[in-house]
């Protein structure tokens, strides 16, 4: 193992003592209002984006900032052949900020891009073309590829599908989350939504989960078509509507998971890939806890039930 590898796992292990942790989130999250629990968070490991006197909205985006910045530092730590790693699981931020810049396109003012600097894939490239059009051809020409249509619909949901299918080929430490995150896409947009996937997510769909889970009509159609790997995280969801229990259910496994890599592995991509696991849940369970702080700390058993 190199020594670039060695120094940036043991940046990676270090990183973990940046979130806040389950029963200090909890305590937030009785907070009795919003500006309480966000001047508490700006003291916390958060605080370096998190500021008094922010809306929901705006905390709840600095939260993830915060994580965004810590992984920008860690990228600055692992070798040369671990930034892509970096790069591709933070991409489900880079397809937010084209939804965003998708927005500003159409005239709307959403909020700042995140910052992803050197763990961008081609944001800074997207961030300057001036029409959908344009937008579409940068994404052809770059890892993303075409999304097959230029609605804000269908260029995400290629993003999120396309994105899915680099995880699972060069992140094989998070295939069973990814393949897992893809069926709770299926269900959402097709079971609870009602309607169809566009045909470029529809075939890489079918790359991750095969040809039939996007033609599923019901849960149990869906769960009989899934392989073992995505199957788990719908196991005893009966109705769509019920789909946050999944939700929740996939995030135990992340975070789960992400102690396992970091506590099992040598030095090297694993622990790194555990950590961004690790983080991404913690800031997950914060922006829950905020929520509830907003509605004024109560019903705790709700917050309980999801983180």
């Amino acid at each position: 193992m190199s020594a670039g590898w060695v120094a940036g796992t043991v940046r990676a292990q270090a990183m973990t003592r940046r979130r806040l942790g389950s029963a200090a989130v909890r305590q937030l999250a009785t907070s009795p209002s919003l500006e309480t629990a966000v001047a508490t968070l700006a003291r916390s490991t958060y605080g370096h984006d998190v500021h008094p006197g922010q809306t929901l909205p705006e905390a709840q985006r600095a939260v993830v900032e915060t994580v965004v910045w810590n992984m920008r530092v860690l990228g600055g730590w692992v070798p040369r052949d671990g930034v892509p790693v970096l790069r591709i699981l933070l991409g489900t931020l880079e397809a937010t900020n084209v939804q965003d810049h998708l927005q500003r396109l159409a005239g709307t003012d959403p909020p700042p891009p995140y910052r992803l600097g050197a763990l961008a894939t081609v944001w800074p490239r997207l961030s300057r073309t001036p029409s959908v059009p344009e937008l579409r051809k940068v994404l052809t020409t770059s890892p993303w590829g075409d999304p097959g249509g230029d609605s804000a619909r269908v260029i995400g949901l290629s993003m999120q599908t396309s994105l899915a299918d680099r995880i699972m080929s060069a992140v094989p430490e998070a295939e069973a989350w990814t393949a897992a995150a893809m069926a709770l896409l299926v269900a959402r947009e097709v079971l609870l939504g009602g309607r169809d996937l566009p045909a470029n997510a529809r075939n890489l769909v079918a790359r991750v989960l095969g040809p039939s889970a996007a033609s599923a009509v019901t849960l149990p159609d869906l769960m009989a078509v899934l392989p073992g790997k995505a199957r788990w995280v719908l196991s005893d969801v009966q109705d769509p509507l019920d789909l946050w229990r999944a939700e929740a259910r996939w995030w135990a496994r992340v975070e789960r998971d992400g102690f396992a890599l970091v506590r099992a592995a040598s030095a090297g991509r694993a622990v790194v890939v555990g950590v961004v696991a690790i983080m991404a849940t913690d800031a997950w369970r914060v922006r829950g806890a905020l929520e509830l702080a907003a509605r004024g700390g109560t019903p705790l058993e709700v917050f309980d039930g999801i983180a």
